[in-house]
């Protein structure tokens, strides 16, 4: 039998730094401590979050766009209701006004009629008092009225003067004096008849 060969031996020197890492080599970096409890922790890790957060940011615009052209789809919808619903108010508004304004021309021409008629009828009466007045302007009842008239509005003109100086006119007062001269008046309405019938007859 033969003896195997010798096996090849490395010489060790404590001259060689082959077997030591280079640190500073670009396949070697450092981390830091608190490596673990980051959340990003390789640049590929954070390209895709930054690419997906720049997905959701286009989503969101996305979306935005859609809200607000629906929305402004909506406005555009209330304002033409809104127009349509104006209009329609204003179109019966208008009608209301003519029917009413039709209505109240009637009556203000059948008013007029009554108004011309009444103002007839009292330019024929007045025309009649006055000459009534004029034919009579000698008698000494209707005199004796104007008289009257004249020295009764005059008291009482100065009779108010002197209780509103004071301080006294109320209107008790002046309902009492109302009625004095609603009395006096029926007296001499009364007294007038009489001396037109019995003495002084009209002409």
């Amino acid at each position: 039998m033969s003896r195997a060969p010798p096996l090849t031996t490395v010489e060790h020197s404590d001259d060689t730094s082959e077997s030591l890492v280079d640190v500073d080599s670009i396949h070697v970096s450092t981390v830091p401590s608190d490596f673990e409890s980051q959340e990003v922790k390789t640049d590929t890790q954070a390209e895709r979050l930054e690419q997906e957060r720049e997905d959701l940011e286009r989503e969101m615009e996305v979306e935005y766009e859609q809200r607000k052209r629906e929305a402004k789809a909506k406005a555009h919808e209330a304002k033409v209701k809104t127009q349509q619903a104006a209009q329609e108010a204003r179109h019966q508004t208008e009608e209301a006004t003519k029917k009413a304004a039709d209505k109240t021309a009637d009556k203000v021409s059948q008013g007029a009629d009554k108004v011309s008629r009444g103002a007839d009828k009292v330019s024929k009466e007045a025309k009649s008092a006055g000459r009534e007045i004029h034919e009579n302007s000698d008698n000494p009842v209707i005199i004796g009225n104007a008289v009257v008239v004249a020295a009764l509005s005059a008291a009482l003109g100065f009779g108010a003067y002197r209780k509103y100086a004071a301080g006294e006119l109320t209107w008790k007062v002046v309902g009492a004096w109302a009625g004095v001269v609603g009395l006096f008046a029926a007296g001499d309405f009364y007294l007038s008849q009489y001396l037109f019938k019995n003495r002084y007859p009209r002409k």
